[in-house]
């Protein structure tokens, strides 16, 4: 049986759009075009963006059959019909560019994190996604990756979870209210990255724990609630550069998710503590441990790295990403990243943002 080929427009030449493709020190592919084009499932058919720079180097890149737009309007005139269309513009426009393609009525739409600017926003792309059968896969790159998902399949060896720990370090303000119309703040951009994954392990844990359950269904439920705040810090211009928010859950008894906005290098990472085990995963490592008679005390036991687990040497989070929307549209498989995900990240953050307000 012959594989069908899916057609694909991207809105959005710029950064994530294009040119970290050409980022020599990431893993590639490392944005939505290159990732499309080294899909052999996938032709690329348009592109568009208000930059006619931009513009040019894309099509530079992509080739004389592919054609580009100065503006969504125009790809939608045109009369090229893809089924996928990628939006990766700032936030600030992914409600007007989600309804617009939505009205279009593509067979899916890739969406570039944060869904949107605010959970308002992000519920109203929601709504209209439903009301036009146009599914939206969000471009939550862990979920995707090889070695978090190996660290999911990882949580039932390790115990009981007693504590789950997410990092993020860099040094960008995490908030400051100004900044609220532009979304240039670290809370949103990386924040969403932090709170997703965390939401991932809590869902996996949820799974484990009700196995049967539908994974759609883990997946859409508002798991971290009612956070309480520590080590807030303030800078002299009222940005936000320091917080820990600490959770309870039916999965883990104790999430924590701290974010530095003020250090002088960019780190990511999470702490999953089990009874007999312990897993340490971030940007550019992924490392498991299990319990072990110790080799330093008699009658005691030690966590010991446990190297059986064998990751690629790539995590494939963008290229599997681009692989999840062909097994969708091909109805082999569920959208790993939802829509109601990226919302529930976005009431997530929204809570904390209410704490720094109150204090």
């Amino acid at each position: 049986m012959k594989e069908s080929i899916y057609t694909a427009a991207v809105i959005g030449t710029g950064r994530i759009g294009f040119t970290l493709g050409f980022d020599r020190k990431r893993e590639q592919p490392a944005s939505h075009t290159m990732a499309l084009m080294q899909n052999r499932r996938i032709k690329l058919a348009a592109g568009c963006d208000i930059n006619s720079d931009n513009l040019d180097l894309w099509k530079k890149h992509t080739g004389s059959s592919v054609r580009t737009f100065s503006s969504s309007e125009e790809l939608y005139a045109s009369g090229i019909k893809p089924d996928i269309i990628t939006i990766a513009v700032n936030e600030s426009s992914h409600l007007s560019e989600c309804m617009k393609a939505f009205s279009y009525r593509p067979r899916l739409v890739i969406l570039e994190k944060p869904v949107a600017l605010n959970s308002e926003e992000a519920a109203s792309i929601a709504d209209a996604s439903k009301k036009s059968c146009v599914p939206v896969l969000v471009n939550h790159e862990r979920r995707f990756a090889f070695d978090y998902n190996a660290a999911a399949g990882y949580l039932c060896r390790i115990g009981d979870i007693q504590k789950i720990t997410a990092e993020l370090c860099s040094g960008l303000r995490i908030y400051r209210k100004e900044n609220e119309s532009d979304g240039a703040y670290s809370l949103l951009h990386d924040g969403t990255h932090l709170v997703d994954i965390v939401c991932f392990f809590l869902e996996q844990l949820k799974r484990n724990a009700s196995s049967g359950e539908a994974a759609q269904e883990n997946q859409d439920e508002l798991i971290l609630r009612e956070p309480v705040l520590t080590g807030l810090f303030a800078d002299s211009e009222n940005c936000i550069r320091n917080f820990s928010a600490h959770y309870k859950t039916p999965y883990c008894p104790d999430v924590e998710i701290s974010m530095s906005g003020r250090s002088r290098f960019f780190s990511f990472g999470v702490d999953i503590l089990g009874t007999e085990g312990r897993i340490c995963i971030g940007n550019g490592y992924a490392d498991f441990y299990t319990r072990k008679k110790s080799s330093l005390y008699t009658g005691f036991y030690s966590l010991e790295k446990d190297n059986s687990v064998r990751i690629p040497k790539k995590t494939g989070y963008f290229s599997n990403m681009i692989q999840n929307a062909v097994d969708f549209l091909d109805g082999k498989a569920a959208l790993k990243s939802s829509l109601q995900t990226a919302v529930n990240d976005l009431l997530i953050l929204e809570d904390i943002k209410k704490l720094f307000c109150s204090i």
